[in-house]
This record gives structure tokens, sequence and C-alpha cells, in this order.
């Protein structure tokens, strides 16, 4: 890669990769959301680009830069490395054009990822504990094989597919003044942002990264932060940003906010309540900063991207069932008791009184600081909202119990 990043990446380059790939990716909808902009105090405009056959806007990038191919590299193939959306739009589209697609992938990927990717027609192989493992053993094997590699972000053909979104987001939004977009290592941020100060110079552009991974934010920011741990952002907790769109980056966009877990989990409950739609941790960061930071976005007209919805099933209803215990619908109640007979009925008419449905109870009678005829016990209920809630618990304590709600972080 030579020359500077903004002549690599233009307006021109991005449009001709939406004509190169017009057909075989999803012109997703971009809609207007009255219920979140009521909520959040702006216009929001929502691309819907979890509704693409893998569910992510990745294969925009990953399918430019497989038309960009001779015929002898299209023979003998392309690797990559990944564990998320990247795998799944490469070997798809791989698959669909006849060139036989390798992802390396590390040996701690859950399952269902590998299956996802086998299943679009990608060749797994698995190597090493962490991504950088894995990255580095494809690096290898590009050698090896004379394969040719499709990085999953830091390249100007993955970065200008990625930018067709903006293309359309705009199109079929035109009077947005403001987009907020998740950046990981930086593609569709890149390609994004390039298209926003072609054809709206005056427009707002911000980035969003998870806490956790503020790899970008400290890059541009000239800060040293520290980047890992469990995100539900998977998609954006990339430890090193990319080179090339790290460039496009500080000269194109505006801000970079971040924000926390907590945050993206509320985002990604209020889509599914609200639009009915499925988004990963990710796919939500844009709406989670429009959320946390309502005074600098308020009155704007904002497009935001729902860049993926690949999350497992068990970590959504996790995500789902912390909301509803955050907003007081669902409550552990830690209660002590005196171990003998009816103890336990006289609280139950207490729940009844207020109308209160029990979901689980546990008793605990012998790792606890109480006396040996003392009991504790956690109660799992459901409740309509946080007033009924606090009103169980007023009435608990005012009947004599020693009461405590386990809260979460």
């Amino acid at each position: 890669m030579t020359g500077k990043a903004t002549d690599l990446l233009t307006l021109d380059t991005i449009r001709a990769a939406a004509d190169r790939i017009k057909g075989a990716v999803v012109h997703t909808p971009t809609m207007h959301s009255i219920t979140l902009s009521a909520i959040t105090g702006a216009e929001i405009w929502l691309k819907f680009e979890n509704q693409q056959f893998t569910a992510a806007y990745k294969e925009r990038g990953a399918l430019n830069a497989l038309l960009h191919l001779t015929d002898e590299q299209r023979e003998r193939g392309v690797i990559a490395a990944s564990a998320g959306n990247h795998s799944q739009g490469l070997s798809y589209h791989g698959r669909r054009l006849g060139v036989p697609v390798t992802i390396v992938m590390p040996r701690t990927t859950p399952t269902v990822k590998v299956m996802q990717t086998e299943s679009v027609g990608g060749n797994v192989v698995l190597e090493g504990e962490t991504f950088d493992d894995a990255y580095a053993y494809a690096r290898q094997l590009e050698k090896e094989r004379n394969l040719t590699f499709v990085h999953p972000f830091d390249e100007p053909n993955v970065a200008a597919g990625q930018g067709t979104v903006a293309l359309e987001m705009f199109e079929d939004a035109p009077d947005l003044d403001c987009i907020v977009t998740p950046i990981g290592g930086g593609g569709l941020m890149s390609g994004m942002a390039t298209v926003a100060r072609a054809l709206k110079p005056d427009m707002e552009v911000i980035g969003v990264q998870a806490e956790l991974y503020p790899s970008m934010y400290s890059r541009i920011k000239g800060q040293d932060m520290p980047c890992g741990g469990d995100s539900l952002a998977e998609g954006i907790s990339v430890k090193a940003p990319g080179e090339f769109t790290a460039q496009i980056i500080k000269d194109c966009v505006d801000d970079i906010v971040l924000v926390t877990e907590r945050e993206l989990e509320k985002a990604v409950s209020l889509l599914l309540q609200i639009e009915k739609t499925v988004v990963e941790g990710a796919g939500a960061a844009g709406l989670a900063a429009v959320l946390s930071n309502p005074e600098k976005f308020a009155g704007r007209k904002i497009g935001l991207v729902l860049c993926g919805g690949n999350i497992d099933q068990r970590l959504l209803a996790n995500v789902l069932l912390r909301d509803l215990a955050r907003s007081g619908r669902l409550a552990r109640l830690r209660i002590t008791l005196q171990d003998r007979p009816g103890a336990l009925y006289k609280v139950m008419t207490e729940f009844d009184k207020h109308n209160v449905n029990i979901i689980e109870i546990y008793h605990q009678r012998i790792f606890t600081s109480l006396p040996a005829k003392g009991l504790i016990t956690d109660i799992e209920c459901e409740a309509r909202d946080r007033d009924q809630l606090n009103a169980l618990i007023e009435s608990l304590k005012a009947a004599g119990y020693a009461v405590s709600q386990v809260e979460l972080n």
C-alpha cells in the first residue's frame, strides 16, 4: 500500500465499489424511529445492516476485495483471520464466486461461529489461543500456500466496500446532519466518513468504541489506555487499530466517544423492544453513544448503522433479563427469616398483597452469619414496574423483615 490514505479511499472508489457489488448485497432499509427519537431527544434514523444475508455489513467490503482479484488469485484462493462477521461475508461471497476461502480462527472461538462460517463455504483452520495468534498463522499460510490475504478492515478496497453503507443511507435519508458509527479496526468508519466529507462537508461525524477497547480513541487522542476484557461488543473489540484506517479517521472524524458495557446492554435491549430487531453489541454501539450523551446529540438528525445482528441466543437472553432487572421488573430480594413453620408463608402473603409474582425461592441455612435458628431466603420475583417493587419492599420492612435487593453492576 503506497500513497496518502485519502488518495486511496475516495468518493469515486466507493461509488465504483457500489456499482461493483450492486445486486449481490442487500440495499438495506434506512428507517426513522419515532420512539427512539422521543427517548433520545434527537431524530434517529436506523440503517438495518443486520438484514444482510450474513447479518452484517462486512460482506460489502469482503465482496469488493474479492472482485479486485486477478484470475490467478481467484484460482489460488484467499485467506483471512477472523472469528466474526468478516469470516462469514468472505466465505459466503467466495463460494458464490468460486474462490476458495480459508479462515484462521483462534481455538477459543465458539463452536457456533465456526459452524456458521463453514455453512457458508469457508474452510476453517483453528490455531492459537488469541486473535493475534490466528492472525500470525494466517499470514504464515498466506506465504506457504501463495494465497491472497484479505484484511478485515485495514485495506482500501475493503473500506471502499464498507463506505457503500453511507451512500445508501444518505440517498434514503438526505436530511441527516450527523452520523454516529462504531469503530473497531476502522473500516466502516473510514468508508462512512469519506462519503460524509465528500457529500456533506458540514456533517458531524462521530465514532464510537467500547470503553474496554478504546484502541482507535487512544491512537487519535494520543493516550495510552488499557485495552482488553470481555465486551458485549466483540465485533469492535480490537486491540490494534488499522494503520490505513487511522489516517482516514484522523482526517475525517470529528470525535470518538466511549460507551460502557451497561450502555451497550441497554441499547441492544431497546432495539429489540422498540424496533423488534436483533443486533449484536457492536451493532448497538451508535445508539448507546446517543443515549449516554443526550446533550451532545439533542436536536440532531442522526444516522446510526445497526452494523450486525450475530449475537449468541443465550447471551441475548442474559442481556434482556439484566435489563428487566435494572428497570425493576425483575428482582432478587434477600430476606432474613426465623427457621420455624409458617415463616415463609407469612412472607408470601406480602407478595400476594402487592400482586408481585414469585419466580424462584432459595433457602440458605448453613453458609450465613446468622444464628443457627436463622436463615436467609432469596426470592426472585417479577413486578409490573419499580414503583410496585418498591411498595413491596417497604411493606416487608414495615412488617419487621430485614430486606435487601441484590443489585446488578
